[in-house]
């Protein structure tokens, strides 16, 4: 649930939301925190009134990420909430909910909230006590474990806090590590979340990684369950990127389960290409995070993610962790004594083109109407391309995405097709 805050992310509806979401999950403790917005408190003071109105204990967290958050909820098996709008600018807000047990709720569970926000809270005896509790040590130690005995002294690191709810976490958890530590984007006031910075902002860190002479830098977004990374030269590393460098260590470790990685239709073909090269299987889901965890449980697989540094390491957590991520990833760093560059290498991501094409109509058969196009182009592109053609579920848009092994080339095929969605939807 995310949108512009005081507007369409009220103190009313957050209220509502805590109610009805207490009823349907059946709580009766649960875990609260959020990022660094100005409008996060407000929310929060909405939801934990909701939540103990319905007679749930809850303990406020602070400022923290959703990660830590998830843990909370996995270790002490409660209810999680999360006041945030992650990637998106300070004016927006939005609320994330966990079940017991760390886990994002299915769209079923989602429904029945949806039809218990009209309900009335009870009264009296029965409302719940509000705690505020500290988590953060044993987070910190939670996710220090991937390093075992080894430390990171030696490694130079920027890290970018986006502004946001790891703005004071993060680099702490690479100090405590033993890296020398760099931080920017760690100085939030309510309003400059990912302003200019984070994942969605890389520019600013790879020019301080360069500045610095460091060895790496990792941005990560408002809510700290996403990470990119950039190398010495201030060159981005991707999500793609972070899963191939990542899959390939578990494996040689015996780790990579199955010998599968799950991704999204959006993952570069390179990726796949590179995963097909070293024998590791990909795994493919529709696009968000969900459907990514939704398909690792499916098969007991150990990592996923998205091309956004939206990386799960399944065997360590229950979603996507920034700062995890930039622990095992700085960590293949010391112990296999190469550069991020380097390491990134492993894979070459083709160029990639997206066209939004506004439609008119919304046809059923659109996607068949221009299937025998879709068609030739695959032909023309062979095994070095890939073309996705999809409806957005929210707006009159189809968007087309290309990719082949040119940039021109995937320009003037996402174009031919952007004309056959057009004369088809006119």
């Amino acid at each position: 649930m995310r949108g512009v805050a005081g507007t369409e992310i009220t103190a009313s509806f957050a209220l509502d939301l805590g109610r009805a979401a207490a009823r349907v999950l059946g709580a009766r403790e649960a875990v609260i925190g959020g990022d660094s917005r100005v409008s996060t408190r407000m929310l929060e003071a909405a939801l934990v009134a909701g939540l103990a109105a319905e007679g749930v204990t809850v303990h406020r967290l602070g400022m923290v990420p959703t990660p830590t958050v998830a843990y909370a909820a996995q270790q002490w098996g409660v209810m999680g909430v999360v006041v945030s709008a992650s990637h998106n600018p300070f004016h927006d807000n939005g609320i994330k909910l966990f079940a017991p047990g760390g886990l994002k709720l299915p769209d079923d569970v989602e429904s029945r909230i949806e039809g218990e926000l009209a309900a009335l809270p009870p009264t009296g005896s029965e409302v719940g006590t509000v705690i505020d509790s500290d988590v953060e040590r044993d987070y910190l130690d939670h996710i220090g474990d991937v390093l075992g005995d080894r430390g990171l002294v030696g490694l130079k690191i920027v890290v970018d806090g986006a502004n946001g709810a790891a703005s004071f976490l993060g680099p702490e958890v690479f100090r405590r590590a033993g890296a020398t530590v760099v931080a920017i984007g760690c100085e939030p006031d309510g309003t400059n979340i990912n302003l200019r910075c984070g994942a969605t902002h890389p520019a600013g860190l790879a020019e301080a990684v360069v500045a610095h002479g460091a060895d790496l830098g990792l941005a990560l977004d408002g809510d700290a369950d996403r990470l990119i990374a950039v190398d010495a030269s201030g060159r981005i590393v991707d999500g793609d990127h972070l899963m191939a460098i990542l899959a390939l260590d578990l494996r040689e470790r015996g780790e990579l389960r199955a010998d599968t990685v799950v991704v999204t239709v959006m993952t570069n073909l390179g990726f796949r290409l590179a995963m097909q090269e070293h024998g590791v299987k990909v795994v493919e889901t529709a696009g968000g995070d969900r459907a990514v965890l939704a398909a690792l449980d499916a098969g007991n697989y150990s990592l996923g993610g998205e091309q956004s540094g939206h990386v799960i390491l399944r065997h360590r957590a229950t979603t996507g962790d920034g700062l995890l991520t930039g622990l095992v990833l700085a960590d293949v760093l010391g112990r296999r004594q190469r550069t991020l560059a380097q390491l990134a290498s492993v894979m070459t991501s083709l160029p990639q083109v997206l066209v939004n094409v506004k439609v008119h109509h919304r046809r059923a058969d659109l996607l068949d109407a221009i299937a025998a196009d879709v068609a030739t182009e695959e032909a023309g592109l062979g095994e070095h391309g890939r073309i996705l053609v999809r409806p957005s579920g929210t707006e009159p848009v189809v968007r087309v995405m290309v990719e082949a092994p040119t940039d021109t080339q995937a320009s003037e095929v996402a174009l031919r097709l952007a004309a056959a969605v057009e004369r088809a939807g006119a």
